[in-house]
């Protein structure tokens, strides 16, 4: 059986350390992005199972990323969590509106996000 593949896309190197580690030690193939742009081009090389993306990256938001993977027929199949500190309603609301299948907040509980990931990749 072929691991499946997880893309984090996130500014914070040691978060996403952190993050590779866990999902790794949790039977998946991981691969990592730390600004906007660099996470939408690795999305739409890789074509990953699952996107975890923050909200604050340099060059694209999060918001911009999941709209644009979103709204292309080539890639809106693939659930993105937002992952991110910006817990407003509206923040979460703006989420779900480009598309996002989940938002969590940071900081997080890991069972919370390997639980939503499990949901999310056995649609």
């Amino acid at each position: 059986m072929t691991r499946k593949k997880i893309l984090v896309v996130d500014d914070e190197t040691s978060l996403v350390d952190l993050l590779l580690i866990r999902l790794e030690a949790n039977g998946y193939e991981t691969f990592a992005a730390y600004d906007g742009q660099e996470g939408l081009d690795k999305a739409r090389s890789l074509k990953p199972d699952l996107i975890i993306l923050d909200l604050m990256l340099p060059k694209l938001d999060g918001y911009r990323v999941c709209r644009m993977l979103k709204f292309d027929e080539k890639y809106k199949h693939i659930p993105v969590i937002m992952f991110t500190a910006r817990a407003q309603e509206s923040d979460k609301k703006l989420g779900l509106e480009v598309g996002a299948d989940a938002y969590i907040v940071k900081p997080f509980e890991p069972e919370i996000l390997l639980s939503k990931i499990k949901e999310l990749i056995q649609r």
